[in-house]
């Protein structure tokens, strides 16, 4: 008997009006696994977990694909169908808490409506229960600050209130969308340490969506590259840190800081206009690896085990020294 993934993207496709933003978007997540996605603005990364939620705005729509939860599809649900999914069983944590939370609402009033509108809990109950929350997800004097509105609170504590709200109905999915943007480093650390604590407690799957690959890779089990509206590399967390084979991936790897290093790389050029892309690979404009292949978009293919690629020339990427520039592999 096969096990069926907990969340399957087929296909994806979302489109407004007749510029394509994602282009094909696949993956599996598994119960209780992180996936990890990185890119840089504007590729992608938010608009799958929207899509995935159920949330673009018109003129934004799927226009291919399937959105598979348990094997059902979510693509094209009604509305009043999708907001009994959309908290109970998907969940999203966004990546300012300020704007994520109603400035009118004390927090603990916020946290106890989850449990009123999805599982019908009386509200002196529910309020209980948002206290017991605000205590898991380590919210200081929690009996107090239940009774605080939004602005009276740090940031950390504001997105410990987003996490505590996403929590709050066991979800199967959480969908963390750069949730320690807005945080100082030190806060960065105790959010995503929380993050893992009620996932392994929860068994709650995780896509964690970030442009910081340390937050990645301190996280996920596997991570899930993302380029101009596409996954172009995928694979386990460690064989895409360590044996990157897209020019893209390397070039973001490379663009870290590292001990004695003097000075970092740069990624040369612009992310493309999704209006112009005309078939040709979408980094091939900013890659110093371009051959007469590179003018027909390569599809995303394994190269070892899991690890899939979506280059034409990833096995030599893939064998190139850690740490090492793509300028010292040669253009045929």
């Amino acid at each position: 008997m096969i096990n069926m993934p907990l969340l399957s993207v087929r296909d994806l496709h979302v489109s407004f009006g007749e510029t394509e933003v994602l282009r094909g978007v696949n993956f599996d997540l598994e119960e209780g696994e992180t996936l990890g996605v990185v890119g840089e603005s504007g590729c992608g990364k938010s608009m799958t977990g929207f899509a995935i939620m159920g949330m673009l705005q018109a003129p934004g729509r799927v226009s291919k694909g399937q959105i598979l939860l348990e094997g059902k599809d979510l693509v094209n649900l009604p509305e009043r169908v999708y907001r009994t999914i959309r908290g109970q069983e998907i969940a999203l944590v966004m990546q300012d808490p300020f704007t994520s939370l109603n400035p009118m609402m004390k927090v603990g009033d916020q946290i106890a409506e989850v449990f009123w509108l999805h599982q019908g809990t009386p509200k002196a109950e529910a309020r209980l229960l948002a206290v017991e929350m605000l205590r898991k997800v380590g919210v200081p004097s929690p009996e107090v600050s239940a009774k605080k509105y939004p602005h009276q609170m740090s940031g950390g504590q504001r997105q410990r209130v987003v996490i505590a709200m996403a929590f709050a109905c066991k979800p199967k999915v959480l969908i963390a969308d750069e949730p320690t943007t807005a945080l100082d480093v030190t806060l960065q650390a105790q959010i995503l340490r929380l993050l893992r604590e009620l996932q392994e407690q929860e068994k709650t799957s995780v896509i964690l969506i970030s442009h910081d690959i340390g937050a990645i890779a301190s996280v996920s089990h596997r991570m899930a590259v993302f380029y101009a509206g596409r996954i172009i590399e995928i694979g386990t967390t460690e064989e895409v840190l360590r044996k990157a084979a897209h020019p893209y991936t390397r070039a973001l790897l490379n663009s870290l800081p590292r001990a004695g290093q003097t000075r970092l790389e740069s990624i040369g050029g612009q992310p493309p206009d999704f209006n112009l892309l005309t078939g040709e690979c979408s980094f091939a404009a900013r890659c110093p690896l371009v051959i007469d292949a590179c003018s027909v978009e390569p599809l995303l293919e394994n190269i070892e085990g899991n690890h899939c690629s979506a280059c034409h020339r990833a096995g030599e990427v893939l064998k190139l020294e850690f740490g090492k520039s793509l300028t010292e592999l040669k253009v045929l």
